[in-house]
């Protein structure tokens, strides 16, 4: 039988030493960081970027995260570099280039490059004496942290260390740029990221599709607008499109008797909830979910410009 208390151990053991390593980098870090970051904000072309191996895929996502941040990025494989992607890299842009060692052999393309062309050049490696640290405009050493396998040959403290130190690299950037969520939504227009972003306009029925009725509108009147819009409401108006009041369903139910005999204006629920067309959706759906509704009128100072319903935030992804 298995002893699944050892795997928790060497589980633990492996995460406080990637943790020990990640310690040691913040500790390190100097002014080669401060100047990475400056010639990044310089550029006017893009942040390239590129390693081999494990070092490529933790390039991959730090590439990602640059360009999804507002640092426009992306990743060039240093064996298609070779034959034809040099191309891709250009005066005006910087080149980020990953190494545990410092001396992968087939980044050799690409360092050419950068120093034949002028081109700023960023290099990460744990050995300040390697090839790629020589040749950089700027070197940020990753420290001397053991690997987390055990034997010392499996690279997990050394990836986890440069992954870290792209992350810090993007948010540094981001904060100097005053990134908002705002922009962040408009590189993430899908998926739960983008649905948590999204604003109350971006998922509102506008004017056109609301059911609305005048105060003095008959009950009748009101029944069929709601029927027809489908949403189950019917907002009361008056003539300058300010919301009076809204009629659900339990409007009605409470006003059964004799309900044909009244006006909108007599069965409404008055200064109802609404909501700003600029307000997050996920703030809408919240105050729905809160008052047990499944829809707010959306207001505009005192205009009323459109109707969100609880299931447009569920296509949405937001719950």
């Amino acid at each position: 039988m298995a002893d699944t208390t050892r795997f928790l151990d060497i589980a633990r053991r492996v995460i406080d030493t990637e943790v020990q390593a990640l310690v040691q980098l913040r500790d390190g870090l100097d002014d080669s960081f401060t100047r990475a970051v400056a010639l990044i904000l310089a550029a006017k072309g893009r942040v390239i970027v590129s390693g081999m191996g494990k070092s490529g895929h933790v390039g991959r996502k730090i590439a990602a995260t640059l360009a999804s941040t507002g640092t426009p990025a992306f990743f060039v494989h240093p064996a298609e570099a070779s034959h034809g992607d040099l191309g891709m890299i250009s005066r005006g842009d910087v080149v980020l280039v990953l190494s545990n060692s410092g001396e992968t052999p087939e980044l050799a393309d690409i360092i050419a490059h950068t120093r034949r062309f002028g081109i700023p050049m960023i290099g990460v490696a744990s050995r300040p004496e390697s090839n790629l640290l020589q040749n950089a405009d700027v070197a940020l050493v990753l420290p001397a942290a053991p690997e987390a396998c055990g034997e010392g040959i499996v690279p997990t403290s050394s990836t986890t260390m440069t992954l870290a130190l792209g992350d810090a690299l993007a948010v540094t950037l981001m904060e100097h740029r005053a990134f908002t969520p705002e922009h962040f939504r408009q590189f993430h227009p899908g998926g739960k990221l983008g649905a948590r972003l999204s604003k109350v306009r971006d998922l509102m029925h506008g004017a056109d599709a609301l059911p609305r009725v005048a105060p003095t509108a008959p009950m009748s009147e009101v029944l069929l607008e709601i029927s027809r819009k489908g949403f189950g409401v019917a907002g009361v108006t008056d003539a300058d499109n300010r919301l009076l009041g809204i009629i659900t369903d339990g409007d009605l139910r409470r006003h059964m008797q004799g309900l044909l005999d009244l006006c909108a204006s007599d069965v409404m629920t008055k200064t109802p909830a609404t909501i700003a067309p600029d307000a997050l959706a996920q703030e809408a759906l919240a105050q729905m979910q809160a008052r047990k509704i499944t829809c707010l009128f959306v207001a505009q100072g005192d205009q009323t410009v459109g109707l969100l319903h609880i299931h447009d935030c569920l296509r949405a992804g937001l719950a």
